[in-house]
């Protein structure tokens, strides 16, 4: 397949108002929206789809409606993490199954792998199908660090082609490049205007499921137009939602901004819960200064935040 470059939505996943449930027509649109917005990939099932707290029936549910729903139009990269090997074969066979592009996944995030242990992690789930795979690099929520060596490593399983790189340390980049050569391609985590000029290819971005247009623009001036002063200005844009949705509310902020564009898609699941209401209405201002307040559709209470 075509090699995977740009900005990809690691999707939120809509739920009723109750909680109980995947709220499919919410989840259809936003989809669907993302797309027309020109966003260049798309990721559900990541830590901020809270794939940790689905059944494996909702997690079935939303990669048939995904992947269906995007209809070829971009990518579609399936989470399949798990502590357990075996999980994760499961969920990579899955993801395969039912029509995933690629797959991303997260080392085990509780028993602190070896890098000898990682690799046969890796190499398990990617002899297990024909799909690209991209390893996940966050050490703050895996406790564990692909540092340049291991992932240089791992690069060399055959469809071990990507990587996301989530520290903060931007030379990561840089090493990750000289010591895999074109064995690896670099998805920033967080740190995605910084990272583009070192060589990374695209952006797996939080702050995309509220502004998928620009997240996508400022790939596209850094890497397809190298025009810095306009990539500049817009991050500097962008930069007040990037903030919002960085660190620990990253879930609740991308939530809440949804239902204040005008697209309910219900709270958190806990133990994470919504955005205070001081943060809401200071989360509000910033989406008014950037005329986003419905602009998906009629006024949601799901996300004021009161």
């Amino acid at each position: 397949m075509t090699a995977l470059r740009g900005t990809y939505t690691v999707l939120i996943t809509p739920f009723t108002a109750d909680g109980g449930a995947v709220d499919v027509p919410a989840l259809k649109k936003l989809v669907n929206w993302q797309i027309e917005q020109g966003i260049h990939g798309l990721i559900p099932l990541g830590s901020t789809g809270e794939f940790l707290s689905m059944t494996p029936e909702e997690r079935a549910q939303v990669i048939e409606i995904c992947v269906q729903e995007s209809a070829g139009r971009v990518p579609v990269l399936i989470g399949t993490g798990a502590e357990w090997t075996r999980d994760a074969v499961a969920h990579a066979k899955e993801a395969e199954q039912m029509g995933a592009d690629g797959i991303m996944v997260i080392p085990p995030y509780y028993s602190s792998p070896t890098p000898d242990e990682l690799f046969e992690h890796y190499r398990r789930i990617g002899e297990a199908i024909s799909l690209p795979v991209m390893i996940y690099n966050n050490p703050a929520t895996a406790n564990v660090d692909l540092t340049p060596p291991i992932v240089a490593r791992l690069s060399e399983i055959d469809n071990v082609l990507y990587i996301k790189e989530s520290t903060l340390e931007v030379t990561r980049v840089r090493d990750i490049i000289e010591l895999c050569g074109d064995r690896m391609t670099v998805f920033a985590g967080i740190l995605g205007y910084e990272s583009f000029w070192l060589g990374a290819q695209g952006w797996v971005a939080v702050c995309s499921n509220l502004i998928p247009r620009d997240s996508a623009r400022l790939f596209e001036l850094v890497a397809d137009h190298n025009d810095k002063d306009q990539a500049l200005a817009l991050y500097k844009k962008m930069l007040p939602i990037v903030r919002w949705v960085g660190g620990h509310r990253y879930v609740a902020a991308s939530k809440a901004g949804l239902g204040m564009m005008g697209l309910a898609v219900g709270a958190p699941r806990a133990p994470r819960l919504p955005l205070p209401a001081g943060d809401a209405e200071a989360l509000r201002a910033d989406l008014a200064a950037y005329g986003l307040i419905n602009s998906l559709g009629a006024p949601s209470v799901a996300g004021a935040g009161r």
